[in-house]
């Protein structure tokens, strides 16, 4: 099957509206970030689901955690083992955001927009508020970097300019 063929006319037509249609891509982000967990948790365990191993460390249900995305707040199952060794990458222990929402929270900043700004356009973009309070701890980190990257040393001689 081509890639062309997933999404024909037909499968698209059953789509009402844009919430529909939001709706089933908000569920098809949840279950494809479900499914990356547990590959990693597969690949850091040595062996997939239901097969057998003489390891220590197995699988031990889920934690459930609310991550904000693109799509706005989801609940996801987060695979756990044992030990309590696994460390997603996906979705890092104690993150409660995915990786775009930090970026665009730091591109609005650096377009000037105010913490209060940046809130309410998440608000009416993606219909979940992050706190100013937290917007400020994502934009101070950049901060201090960028701080830092303007007082670095220059050096006395560049080849190009």
């Amino acid at each position: 099957m081509k890639k062309e063929d997933l999404l024909n006319s037909d499968f698209l037509k059953q789509f009402k509206s844009g919430k529909e249609l939001e709706s089933f891509l908000s569920q098809l982000h949840k279950r494809g970030i479900e499914q990356m967990l547990e590959g990693e948790l597969d690949d850091h365990l040595g062996y997939d689901k239901h097969a057998k191993s003489d390891q220590s460390n197995a699988r031990n249900g889920y934690g459930c955690k609310t991550i904000r995305t693109d799509f706005g707040e989801t609940r996801i199952d987060v695979p756990r083992d044992r030990e309590g060794s696994f460390e997603p990458v996906i979705v890092p222990k104690r993150k409660s955001m995915a990786e775009g929402v930090e970026s665009l929270v730091v591109s609005l900043y650096a377009k000037g927009m105010s913490n209060a700004d940046i809130e309410e356009q998440l608000l009416e973009m993606y219909d979940f508020r992050l706190s100013t309070s937290a917007i400020s701890r994502i934009t101070s980190r950049v901060t201090e970097d960028i701080t830092a990257w303007q007082n670095r040393p220059l050096e006395e001689v560049y080849l190009i300019v």
